[in-house]
């Protein structure tokens, strides 16, 4: 099932100078997490100064872009029009497998340009095993979920 709500009208993240490679890798279909070069923490969301070691050098690691879904939500009402127009859409929290302490937002969904009302709200549960995939939001990269085993 094809979105048929304007890709414009949805929400798209701001890009700043610590997140621009996460969205750079995203664009090319790859989930990567920041990473503490001398110590090797992965951080999320990325900013310039390890929260550990309080090094600035980082690199980009490649995730595997599996997790499980830590929670889950769906907004009502919604405050937007395109938002309006997908009733019974979802908001997930993903836990990622390669990287348990990280943690990242976005939409459970059948395929990655299908509406984000395309999984049906009883098929989501917390645990379900999940498989970052990447859709076009308004000129950004963005990565949506699906189910590992739908």
């Amino acid at each position: 099932m094809a979105d048929a709500t304007p890709k414009e009208a949805l929400l798209t993240p701001t890009i700043d100078d610590d997140g621009a490679p996460f969205w750079a890798h995203a664009a090319r279909g790859e989930l990567r997490i920041q990473a503490c070069t001398p110590c090797g923490a992965l951080r999320f969301p990325p900013r310039p100064c390890c929260p550990h070691c309080q090094s600035f050098d980082s690199d980009w690691r490649r995730m595997t872009g599996r997790g499980r879904i830590w929670s889950y939500v769906f907004p009502h009402p919604p405050l937007l029009p395109a938002y309006a127009a997908q009733p019974g859409y979802n908001a997930i929290v993903v836990e990622l497998a390669d990287a348990p302490r990280i943690r990242l937002v976005g939409n459970l969904v059948t395929a990655p340009d299908a509406a984000l009302n395309s999984v049906p709200p009883e098929r989501l549960r917390i645990g379900a095993k999940v498989q970052a995939v990447f859709a076009d939001v308004g000129g950004v990269v963005v990565p949506r979920w699906i189910l590992e085993r739908p």
